[in-house]
């Protein structure tokens, strides 16, 4: 294969030169890692992602992944085999323009292939990649060619610069000088490129959760829309039957009153059509009236005033609205805000009791295994494998799936600590202490200091704390353990995130008074 071929094959197709740090696709295809990054930087614009080669789309930004062996081919090929630069011709090829391959510092001249192999060997004549601007090579001061690199000062120098302005200052010839400056960069970039891959593996896993974060969304997003939906379809109902029973009830009223206005309508008429008589002077027409229309107050009359009265006031009984009635109407609501609730996975607490067989001997449980209160002086329990030494107790239950929450008061304590860890935890010595190592997680109270630990990294929480009841919930697939004040509103602490290797029991520790469990 001649050279010009096993060139092409080294040549990136984005820049058209040999290798430089060369990087591959999964499609297969090589390119220098500066020419694809910029190609893939502007497919991100775009959001696709191709092969500028095969055309090959990708769901997502490719990994690079270095070509060791095509850049080891790629560095020694390249001092062999130099770029021709475009425009820059052979000094001594005077009669026809040659494209020249290096340029000689020492005689400040540009070499094709014939005049490279003729040319002087001695060491002052150093040859270089071609120089397209001569001058930028010489001193500024005394326009002789730059041969030191000065470290002191950074500055590239002549030979009058390095007896006049430097010396003593540590020198170097410039292609050592710059040898070993590539050396250092080379590991500069080895440092950065690994890096850079981690940064890529870590961008890619988090891209991948951002994914399942907004696929996760989109889901509670409807569910919640649901949820709502059918909540003001069930107000709607809800509404309409308390409106109705109002309403049937003010009928009721309303009928009551009409029914007295129509017997008060009934004695006005009749007191007048008695009046009426009362001031007749024929005998006759009296006592005829007497037997049709007024017989009924005159049996009234006979029967007594009490008797009458109480059969008026009977008929004229108005009906208060019946609040009592509309109100249990509404009791429904908190069934309703239960069915949200339960829909969210939020809708009950779990039950936690605490297992005495963990309590160290200066702790004391209630008889409901919920509250832990501190003693002063110790107990007489075995000491087992299980029981702590001092201070802690786990719960009885553990969880290793799915969505928990529980709740404490603290109100009666101002130095603990509450929180989950793994049953593994040891139960005596430093290693136990809630927080201070990579098996638990908890919120600590110290005085007026709230802080949440984990392995004995401490961050202060979010927010100035001022209620005494606080929420863990614990989501064991995505490995969320979050902290809350149940303050009004409730206040989001802190969240810790791992990817659990155990089941989690509930950890307390106190260090002076009681903390109460309360769900």
């Amino acid at each position: 294969m001649s050279s010009i071929d096993l060139k092409d094959d080294l040549s990136c197709s984005i820049c058209l030169n040999i290798y430089t740090d060369p990087v591959t696709l999964s499609c297969g295809h090589n390119f220098c890692r500066d020419c694809i990054g910029q190609v893939l930087d502007t497919q991100g614009q775009l959001g696709v992602f191709s092969c500028p080669e095969c055309r090959a789309e990708f769901p997502e930004r490719p990994a690079l992944h270095r070509n060791i062996t095509l850049r080891s081919i790629a560095e020694h090929f390249r001092p062999t085999q130099p770029e021709l630069m475009p425009g820059v011709f052979c000094t001594y090829c005077l009669h026809s323009q040659v494209p020249a391959l290096k340029s000689c510092l020492h005689c400040e001249a540009s070499l094709c292939e014939d005049h490279l192999r003729a040319h002087s060997k001695t060491p002052e004549h150093v040859l270089s990649d071609l120089i397209t601007n001569p001058e930028s090579i010489k001193c500024s001061i005394h326009k002789k060619i730059l041969e030191y690199y000065c470290f002191e000062d950074a500055a590239c120098i002549c030979a009058y610069c390095s007896d006049r302005l430097h010396r003593g200052h540590k020198l170097e010839m410039l292609d050592e000088a710059s040898t070993k400056k590539k050396e250092r960069l080379r590991k500069v970039m080895d440092t950065l490129t690994s890096k850079k891959e981690q940064t890529d593996k870590r961008f890619k896993s988090l891209q991948e959760r951002s994914k399942n974060e907004k696929k996760k969304a989109a889901g509670l997003t409807e569910k919640v829309s649901d949820l709502f939906r059918d909540l003001r379809r069930q107000l709607d109902d809800l509404e309409k039957m308390v409106l109705n029973e109002i309403s049937t009830q003010e009928e009721q009223v309303l009928a009551t009153f009409s029914k007295v206005e129509e017997e008060k309508a009934e004695l006005s008429k009749k007191l007048a059509h008695i009046e009426k008589l009362c001031h007749t002077t024929d005998p006759l027409t009296i006592l005829q009236e007497q037997e049709s229309e007024t017989d009924d107050f005159c049996d009234t009359e006979e029967a007594g005033d009490d008797d009458w009265w109480e059969d008026i006031k009977k008929k004229q009984i108005v009906q208060d609205l019946d609040m009592v009635l509309i109100t249990k109407s509404l009791h429904s609501l908190s069934d309703m805000i239960k069915h949200v609730m339960t829909g969210l996975y939020l809708h009950t607490s779990t039950n936690i009791v605490l297992d005495i067989n963990t309590a160290a001997n200066d702790i004391l449980l209630s008889d409901d295994l919920k509250t832990v209160s501190k003693l002063q002086v110790y107990q007489n329990r075995g000491q087992t494998p299980k029981r702590f030494l001092d201070y802690a107790v786990l719960s009885s239950r553990s969880f290793s799936t799915g969505q928990h929450f529980f709740e404490v008061d603290t109100t009666n304590s101002n130095s603990w600590k509450v929180g989950m860890c793994y049953p593994s935890i040891s139960r005596g010595g430093d290693h136990f202490i809630s927080g201070q190592n990579e098996k638990s997680w908890c919120l600590r109270r110290r005085n007026q200091d709230y802080n949440l630990i984990h392995n004995k990294c401490s961050t202060n929480a979010r927010h100035t704390i001022t209620c005494h009841r606080f929420r863990v919930y614990l989501d064991y697939e995505t490995g969320q353990l979050s902290f809350y004040e149940l303050s009004d509103p409730i206040k989001h602490l802190d969240t810790f995130t791992a990817t659990f290797s155990e089941p989690l029991h509930v950890l307390i520790s106190v260090f002076q008074g009681s903390v109460t469990i309360t769900n």
